[in-house]
C-alpha cells in the first residue's frame, strides 16, 4: 500500500503500539500521513516521524479529532474572547470500565496498553490546547495492574502562570467524564463525553449559555478534512494540532509514565 503510486495519503487507526513502524513505513515510500493518537508510544519515536516528515516535505498529522470538532471552535472562541478571565484551573475525566481481557489492547503490555496512552491523551491534549504551551511540572500516581499497565493514572500539571490542571483516566470504574475549564470571571464545561463533546456551557457573570454543536457525520470528518486541505495546499502540518504541540504531548505522557513507574519492554 505505501509503494502504490495511486494512493496520495495513508491514515494511520492501528494499535498505537505500531504507529511508530508504520508511519515511518509510509513516510519513506512518499506518503503524507494521518497518524491516530497518541501519535507513537514515547516522545523521541514522535521526534524521529517529525524530523522525517519535515526533511521528505510530507504532511504529518495526529488525529486528536477533537481539537476540530465545532464545539471546541466555540469553546476557542469563548476563551479567546475572554469570557471566563483568566483562566486558573482545568479539570477532567476519562474513565470507562472495559470487559477486562488481558489480550485486549486496553490491557496488553505488549501492545503498549493501560489507561494513560489510550484515555489521559485527551485530557493532556486539550489541557495543552487551552493553555497554549506545556507543563513546567508534572506531579503523578499510577495504578498498575497485574499485567503491567496503568489501570488507573491521576496527575496534576502546572503551566507558566500557575494554571493547573488537574486529571483521572482509568479503566476501572465510569465517571462524569466532562471538561471544565475555571477562569476568574467564570467557567467553561465541555460535557461529557468530553473528547467528543457536541454541547458545551458557559457560565459567567452569573448568566448560563449552552451551544449544542452536532456533527455533521460521526465527528471524525473534520480532522480528516484538515489533513485533506493541507495536503492539497501543500502544508507540512496542520496549524490547529501542530507538530511541536504533538511532540509536546508525548513528552509530558512520558513524564507522567516515569513518575507512575510505567515503562513497555519494547521500549
Amino acid at each position: 500500500m505505501a509503494r502504490d503510486p495511486d494512493i496520495d495519503a495513508v491514515y494511520i487507526a492501528s494499535p498505537h503500539r505500531y504507529h511508530y513502524e508504520q508511519a515511518r513505513l509510509c513516510l519513506e515510500a512518499g506518503k503524507p500521513v494521518l497518524c491516530e493518537k497518541p501519535f507513537t508510544v514515547n516522545a523521541p519515536q514522535a521526534a524521529e516521524l517529525i524530523q522525517l516528515a519535515r526533511e521528505r516535505r510530507l504532511f504529518l498529522m495526529e488525529a486528536l479529532w477533537s481539537r476540530y470538532l465545532p464545539v471546541y471552535r466555540r469553546v476557542r472562541d469563548w476563551l479567546q474572547g475572554g469570557q471566563i478571565g483568566e483562566i486558573e484551573l482545568l479539570t477532567s475525566t476519562f474513565c470507562f470500565q472495559p470487559e477486562r481481557d488481558p489480550a485486549d489492547r486496553k490491557f496488553a503490555h505488549e501492545l503498549a496498553g493501560g489507561a494513560l496512552l489510550d484515555l489521559g491523551i485527551y485530557n493532556v491534549s486539550i489541557s495543552q490546547w487551552v493553555v497554549g504551551g506545556d507543563p513546567q511540572k508534572v506531579s503523578a500516581e499510577g495504578v498498575l495492574g497485574d499485567t503491567g499497565v496503568d489501570e488507573l493514572t491521576a496527575a496534576t500539571l502546572t503551566y507558566p502562570g500557575q494554571i493547573v490542571s488537574q486529571f483521572t483516566c482509568s479503566l476501572l470504574f465510569p465517571a462524569a467524564n466532562e471538561f471544565v475549564i475555571y477562569g476568574t470571571r467564570g467557567r467553561v464545561r465541555l460535557h461529557a463525553d468530553f473528547w467528543g463533546a457536541t454541547a458545551a456551557t458557559l457560565l459567567a457573570e452569573g448568566k448560563e449559555a449552552t451551544a449544542v454543536l452536532p456533527f455533521r457525520r460521526n465527528g471524525f470528518e473534520y480532522e480528516i478534512e484538515e489533513a485533506m486541505t493541507g495536503i492539497r495546499n501543500g502544508k507540512g502540518e496542520s496549524a490547529d494540532m501542530t507538530l511541536s504541540e504533538t511532540l509536546g504531548n508525548m513528552r509530558t505522557m512520558d513524564r507522567i509514565r516515569e513518575q507512575i513507574g510505567l515503562s513497555y519492554s519494547f521500549e
